[in-house]
């Protein structure tokens, strides 16, 4: 700290010290005249000299407010500076809190593998799926070169395109990769490029995309239904349009065949139980709602053992036409579950897929294992995506129908729009709506997915239906579902999908 000069110290008391000491003199000259009697010339010296003590305090006093005031703008300013800092520093923590829950809600659920590499082949960035193919730690890809945590098979396709991608080319290829136990997987490649402001490029990005996961593929039909079923031609259907058609067909089986993945292969994989149950919970967010839910996931063995991502082999079952009987599987081992803990009020939302809606046999199934487990089928709450409603409306009615009169309940799901459903529900009765996730992860930000929201509560309140909200992921998301009255919340904000079987201690606690 710096000392303070004596001198300036005493120095904004000179001018009333000067002030004070004529003002005194000529003070006791008017009341004493007789001992004091000072001249003409002296009188007027003393007041010239009171006068100019006294124009030297103003000029001081101004000079000190001046100060003051520039020193009170400066100290205001310092600090709504202070104050916008902070501001902005909170936004930011905000913002990357949010960031942080959004990437790790894309690093653990987005289906593709991804990584970034720079010009020398490091690995700079990996999300979970990628380092779970090759079955290594984040420290053991962290920094290290292609070569050394790939292998030949993985690496050979990117290193002998090195010069087109570090030339700024996107290179798009297709292949099969095996898993660590060698079941086959056919991947659709893509090499990015990441350039800077002057072109050149810095690093490139891999992903790789589970074939199978593309909707648009037709689906195909096992080696062991081709050699059996004759191409029968309907009398509205010329030869040559029979012929293209099963041609198309046995192309796409031989795609199939090629991965080593058929119809066998699926229906051993759930006959042996192959797979494994998660659930994600359902948690009230209006207080009058009831006790929490939970969405039954489903993985297989293959995905986890083999570090595929989760959820890629489904496609390949619903294409194989043989979900239903995954899905009797499912609701098989809940029920089970639900046998064996009788107290529990849990309601679990089981996804129905399109085929399932039409198997005019899976109510009666339904029923039937309800019977002999011994269950409430109110425990059971079946989960149709709006698209597949829209799309065949008539096996959506039968089943819902079906299923409520069992005393199952039914969730009308991904919902976007109150409009279009509305003529929808006319047709049949839902217990719950869910509200996109797409919709949900913007109300903090779009005014127009906010009020489309705020529309689907409503007219789900006005019919007497609970609301669920997707993709859940924050606290400020939550206290604005609250805001609108939604009742039910699920994503990584409510809680992240874990085992079935955790539900057991769960379900002990309470």
């Amino acid at each position: 700290m710096q000392k303070t000069n004596p001198a300036t110290r005493i120095k904004p008391y000179l001018a009333i010290s000067l002030a004070l000491i004529p003002a005194i003199i000529l003070a006791i000259n008017s009341f004493f005249p007789a001992e004091f009697d000072l001249s003409f010339h002296g009188s007027a010296a003393l007041w010239l000299l009171l006068l100019m003590a006294i124009l030297v305090t103003i000029v001081q006093i101004s000079r000190a407010e001046k100060n003051i005031t520039d020193y009170s703008n400066q100290l205001q300013i310092s600090k709504e500076r202070l104050g916008n800092e902070i501001k902005h520093r909170l936004w930011a923590e905000k913002t990357a809190s949010e960031n942080k829950i959004k990437s790790q809600f894309i690093d653990e659920n987005i289906p593709v593998m991804l990584a970034y590499f720079n010009t020398e082949f490091r690995c700079r960035y990996h999300n979970r799926i990628f380092r779970r193919w090759f079955g290594l730690t984040a420290d053991q890809i962290d920094g290290k070169l292609l070569k050394e945590f790939s292998g030949e098979e993985f690496s050979s396709a990117i290193i002998n395109r090195s010069k087109e991608i570090l030339a700024g080319k996107t290179i798009h290829n297709e292949r099969i990769l095996k898993s660590t136990k060698g079941f086959p997987y056919i991947f659709t490649e893509q090499y990015l490029p990441h350039l800077d402001n002057k072109g050149k490029t810095i690093g490139f990005y891999t992903l790789h995309t589970p074939r199978a996961q593309e909707k648009s593929r037709v689906s195909p039909k096992s080696k062991a239904e081709i050699s059996s079923d004759k191409v029968s031609i309907k009398p509205s259907e010329s030869p040559e349009k029979a012929t293209k058609d099963n041609t198309s067909i046995q192309q796409i089986d031989t795609h199939a065949a090629n991965s080593g993945i058929s119809a066998a292969r699926i229906a051993q994989a759930i006959e042996s139980g192959e797979f494994n149950l998660y659930c994600q919970k359902i948690a009230p967010i209006n207080s009058s709602a009831a006790s929490s839910h939970y969405e039954i996931l489903i993985r297989m063995h293959e995905e986890e053992s083999n570090l595929m991502p989760a959820g890629s082999f489904l496609p390949l079952v619903d294409q194989f036409k043989m979900m239903p009987k995954l899905d009797r599987w499912i609701i098989n081992h809940i029920l089970q579950w639900l046998s064996a803990h009788p107290n529990s009020d849990w309601v679990f939302y089981i996804n129905v897929a399109k085929d399932t809606l039409s198997d005019k046999t899976f109510p009666d199934f339904i029923q039937d294992r309800i019977n002999k487990t011994k269950t409430s089928a109110t425990n059971i709450c079946f989960e149709i995506e709006a698209s597949d409603a829209e799309s065949d409306v008539i096996n959506t009615v039968n089943f819902a129908q079906k299923v409520r009169n069992i005393g199952c309940l039914v969730s009308l799901c991904s919902v976007n729009d109150d409009s279009e459903i509305s003529e929808l529900l006319s047709k049949f009765k839902v217990d719950c709506l869910k509200i996109d996730g797409s919709l949900i992860c913007n109300i903090l930000r779009d005014d127009d997915d906010l009020a489309r929201v705020r529309a689907i509560n409503s007219f789900a309140h006005t019919t007497n239906i609970k609301t669920i909200a997707e993709l859940v992921e924050s606290d400020e998301i939550i206290a604005k579902l609250q805001e609108i009255g939604v009742d039910y919340g699920q994503g990584f904000g409510i809680g992240k999908p874990h085992p079935f079987a955790e539900l057991d201690q769960e379900n002990e606690k309470g």
